[in-house]
């Protein structure tokens, strides 16, 4: 390892006090020049860890091994490979517990900067206007996927490439789901997630925009037009503390909060007349990548101080440590070891502050994180103009509700085996409409296992996919 570079290329990035007053992308990519001398910085394992430990299976090697020798276009074709959507994954997928967490280079250095080298060959193919090539043999199959996020898009790509008649249907008026509606502009450029998505409809997947599944169409319908249903639902569905105020005015889940922000381009108002109130003081209950976003978001939103309110510290926060170290460096303010007990408000209906208790760590829980311990006696009161609830999410209800006949677990999860299929024969499932809220290469993931058993299925083959 002599001659081999073992601190990685640094990322370039907007300046913290310039960015906060911007929803333009933090990360400034890579030139041709670094990412080259990053890429050479990765040791060719023989049995390259980081490709074991991806959802997907990229082939990382071969890919950054291009890269290295200044072939971006075939770096790109390797990454479209196993991953529909390479820019997007690059950018917000939590590399650092996945590929790059078991870089054999990371385990005396810095690990190579995976996730960012993916991000940098695909915006080079936009950039030069290399798209993926391949020939479809047409199948007379019909499949539906129902939900337009991560696992329904590498579900109705792989299923295309393997000839199927794929119709998508999207309950909102763009493709996307978290992509576009969840995740701010600072962190995941739309113009990024629209030409990526712009592939699906290149490929031929049919798309159907505004058709929420169980009232624009009924579930029974879908059955009998299609052969096969994948049902990539998501958790778009909030939850709550269901303490005193929660219905304040002023008082918003982060699923609102950040819809209203992203997909009603509240961060372009004037241009958008869709304004959001963001007060001066800003709470964020929670300490995930979501409440970072949402953190993130009422600070450009204008809010003069922004409080993530966690009940633990922000050593076992859940949120990328990048995440974190952005919030931190834009002066997101941690409150730590609190725990909200209610909310105040005033006369007029509006949230004025939260009464806080303080909390001490135990032993620890099911997580594997200390348990928090509230200590009796330490409430005290925070003004506030804005609370925002970052708790984590629930499966799509809207669409359980119309569906009884399909079996969820007690906290709405969708039932699967090991194939992916539902308890109703021909219908499958991934993603967070499984899991309740994972990440996007692991949605990723799941859609490329379903496609496989879709396609046996259809096929008449009973073999499990590998």
């Amino acid at each position: 390892m002599a001659g081999i570079n073992k601190v990685r290329v640094p990322m370039r990035e907007q300046p913290p006090e310039k960015r906060i007053h911007n929803f333009d992308s933090v990360p400034l990519g890579y030139s041709e020049e670094e990412a080259v001398i990053e890429a050479q910085r990765c040791l060719q394992c023989k049995d390259p860890t980081c490709e074991a430990n991806c959802p997907v299976h990229m082939k990382i090697k071969a890919m950054i091994k291009k890269i290295a020798e200044g072939d971006f276009r075939e770096a790109f074709l390797i990454a479209k490979e196993d991953n529909p959507i390479p820019a997007i994954a690059g950018r917000v997928c939590p590399q650092e517990d996945q590929c790059e967490g078991a870089c054999i280079m990371g385990k005396r250095f810095d690990a190579i900067n995976i996730g960012k080298l993916g991000a940098f060959v695909a915006d080079w193919a936009r950039k030069n206007g290399v798209e993926e090539e391949f020939q479809i043999k047409d199948r007379k199959e019909k499949v539906a996927v129902v939900g337009s996020g991560p696992a329904g898009i590498s579900c109705a790509v792989d299923l295309r490439k393997l000839g199927y008649q794929v119709t998508m249907f999207e309950a909102l008026h763009i493709a996307g789901g978290v992509l576009q509606y969840g995740i701010p502009a600072f962190r995941l450029p739309k113009d990024v997630v629209n030409y990526e998505l712009a592939f699906l409809e290149r490929i031929g997947v049919k798309l159907k925009l505004n058709n929420i599944v169980g009232q624009n169409i009924k579930f029974d319908e879908l059955r009998k037009e299609f052969d096969a249903i994948f049902l990539g639902t998501g958790a778009g569905a909030p939850r709550f503390l269901n303490i005193e105020g929660e219905k304040l005015k002023g008082v918003y889940s982060a699923n609102e909060f950040l819809i209203r922000v992203n997909l009603m381009k509240a961060y372009k108002f004037p241009e958008y007349d869709t304004p959001i109130v963001c007060g001066d003081r800003v709470g964020v209950i929670g300490a995930g990548n979501v409440a970072m976003d949402a953190a993130r978001c009422a600070l450009r939103l204008g809010a003069k101080e922004v409080y993530i309110l966690y009940r633990r510290t922000k050593e076992y926060s859940p949120a990328r440590d990048e995440e974190i170290q952005h919030a931190i460096e834009e002066g997101i303010i941690f409150k730590e070891l609190v725990n909200p007990v209610r909310f105040l408000g005033n006369d007029d209906g509006w949230v004025t502050g939260v009464e806080l208790v303080k909390m001490k760590l135990g032993e620890p829980d099911r997580s594997g994180r200390p348990r928090p311990i509230k200590i009796e006696g330490t409430e005290f009161i925070m003004e506030l103009d804005t609370i925002i609830n970052a708790l984590g999410t629930r499966p799509n209800r809207l669409f359980l509700g119309k569906t009884p006949e399909l079996k969820t677990t007690s906290w709405g999860g969708i039932v699967v085996d090991e194939n992916l299929m539902t308890n109703i024969e021909g219908v499958f499932a991934g993603g967070d409409a499984i899991s309740g809220g994972a990440t996007v290469i692991q949605a990723l993931g799941e859609g490329r296992k379903a496609a496989k058993s879709i396609h046996n299925y259809l096929s008449g083959i009973k073999k499990l996919p590998k």
